[in-house]
């Protein structure tokens, strides 16, 4: 079992950036894929951004490319997203979650997740 908790959330102007942190606690002394995903309301949750922990291999959804950064302190057990030039369309719930053991499904599924952090951007 993993639990992930989430924080940083926020309101902020277009334009400003947030860094959302996510403290894992439980069983995390195994590789897996750990990412963050959204979601707003009518819509399907979206993957944004995936690590892995033993590597720097990261992926990212296209509209999130160059704005945002997905990094890791094992040492700490925290993930985090760095959202920079946040834009209205980036508000949503942004959940933490984690994946598999070693690359089980890849850097999109994921099995462990927290309660969510609320993000909004205004214009």
């Amino acid at each position: 079992q993993v639990q992930l908790a989430e924080s940083g959330g926020g309101s902020v102007q277009a334009g400003g950036s947030l860094r959302l942190s996510c403290a894992a606690s439980g069983y995390t002394g195994i590789s897996r894929y750990m990412g963050w995903f959204r979601e707003v309301p009518g819509k399907e949750r979206e993957g944004v951004a995936s690590i892995y922990t033993d590597s720097d291999n990261t992926y990212y959804t296209e509209s999130v490319k160059g704005r945002f950064t997905i990094s890791r302190d094992n040492a700490k057990n925290t993930l985090y997203l760095q959202m920079n030039s946040l834009k209205p369309e980036d508000s949503a719930m942004y959940y933490c979650a984690a994946g598999p053991p070693r690359c089980g499904g890849g850097p999109w599924v994921m099995n462990y997740w927290g309660k969510g952090t609320l993000v909004t951007i205004s214009s």
